[in-house]
């Protein structure tokens, strides 16, 4: 078999390579081992964060470290066996997340998230997925004035930085609002803008129909085979269908990247933070009307169609590691007190791994030393938000175009000797 493009990786990125380079009338075979978004775009809270203009850094503040290291959280977590292959990663992470870096940091980031929504809603028109989102923001809710006025802060600054839309709640309002909520609460903060997906699942189901509709194709296969052609101008990746050759090569597999960069002898400093979720009913006729973060506890609540997700913070751990989710048992006790949670309704606990860059930032672009060979992966928090700007950007470089934002300050040299 034979195609311009092949695309390893079926997640979110993935998807949204394919459809731009099948706009742009290339052939196009996405490779994936399972189907489309069963792995990391499959669990995640279901937003697009449009608010998300700063990626999640490091704590620096001597209580949220000295917090984190008791190893007792909701919102992060680490295995004692991994920590020795994780300092090197973790102490890059850390200094990027200084205030000074992390500010500039964010002004590149920016031009990712402002595109967000537009990028979506292009696909979700195109594929019919409108009654999987709804768009109405979601919130935080805080337990302390102290930490609801910070974020009011923070809030504010955001929004006069980069234009984005917030409400402050008091808490008589959050009552009205969220009703069957059986905490006290000190107010919360609705971001206005961002999307939700009731079912971000379904989400890439749909956008994976648009691609086959215009000509792509999905098989299955193991993006560990991939080779480079020596003899010829191109790559070879097998199947079960046989072997698959393509001129060009994205890679697009997220947190298992480093299974085909690396025998290229591409080293990125990759790392996973794995996260989980459980689906729950509700009691007594209870209703959850709005994605909502219980903030300072570090735990997040999703209306969605298979019932209430409950999705955990950081898990730091090798990629592979057995599941370990003592964060979501932390955390259920305290969201059924929150919130009148009933049944699980997952056989077992949800587990996936965010590919993470220490600066924060996606690798986005050409590889230096091969022809034909492209990356889309290290989205970290925000693979579902970026995942259509992304593919977008990265379609309109290969095929020679003017890119809709700059693309250069997420190359993949920037972490190569």
């Amino acid at each position: 078999m034979k195609t311009d493009v092949v695309v390893l990786g079926a997640g979110i990125v993935g998807i949204s390579s394919a459809i731009h380079l099948a706009r742009r009338g290339k052939a196009v075979v996405l490779l994936d081992r399972r189907g489309a978004g069963e792995e990391t775009s499959y669990g995640n809270a279901g937003l697009i964060q449009r608010e998300g203009v700063f990626p999640y850094g490091f704590p620096h503040d001597f209580g949220a470290l000295f917090r984190y290291a008791l190893n007792n959280t909701i919102d992060a977590s680490y295995h004692f066996r991994a920590l020795p292959g994780l300092v090197p990663f973790l102490a890059r992470y850390w200094w990027h997340s200084g205030f000074t870096q992390h500010q500039r940091i964010a002004h590149l980031y920016a031009p990712l998230i402002e595109h967000s929504i537009a990028e979506h809603a292009d696909l979700i028109a195109a594929s019919g997925a409108g009654d999987l989102i709804r768009k109405e923001g979601w919130m935080k809710v805080f337990r302390t004035e102290k930490e609801r006025d910070a974020a009011y802060r923070d809030a504010e600054k955001l929004s006069a930085g980069f234009g984005v839309g917030h409400q402050k709640l008091s808490a008589s309002e959050l009552k009205t609002i969220e009703p069957f909520i059986q905490v006290e609460l000190a107010g919360g903060l609705r971001w206005n803008d961002p999307w939700s997906i009731r079912d971000p699942h379904s989400l890439n189901k749909a956008y994976l129909a648009y691609f086959e509709s215009l000509g792509g194709r999905l098989v299955s296969g193991d993006a560990a085979t991939l080779e480079h052609i020596l003899e010829g101008a191109g790559w070879r990746v097998a199947t079960p269908e046989g072997p698959l050759e393509a001129r060009e090569v994205v890679v697009a597999l997220g947190p298992w990247a480093d299974t085909v960069t690396r025998k290229l002898g591409y080293h990125f400093p990759l790392a996973v933070k794995r996260g989980y979720h459980m689906h729950y009913g509700a009691r007594d006729g209870a209703q959850l009307n709005n994605w909502v973060l219980d903030a300072e506890m570090g735990y997040f609540l999703a209306p969605m169609l298979r019932g209430i997700r409950l999705t955990t913070g950081a898990e730091f751990a090798l990629r592979d590691a057995p599941k370990t989710p003592v964060q979501l048992a932390r955390a259920e006790r305290v969201a059924r007190e929150f919130f009148p949670l009933a049944e699980r309704r997952d056989e077992e606990p949800w587990m996936g791994a965010r590919p993470c860059t220490p600066d924060m930032m996606p690798i986005i672009g050409k590889a230096s030393r091969h022809e034909g060979l492209w990356f889309a992966f290290g989205h970290a928090h925000h693979g579902m938000t970026l995942g259509p700007v992304t593919g977008r950007a990265l379609a309109e470089a290969m095929t020679g175009e003017k890119t809709v934002i700059d693309i250069a300050a997420y190359r993949p040299e920037r972490f190569l000797a």
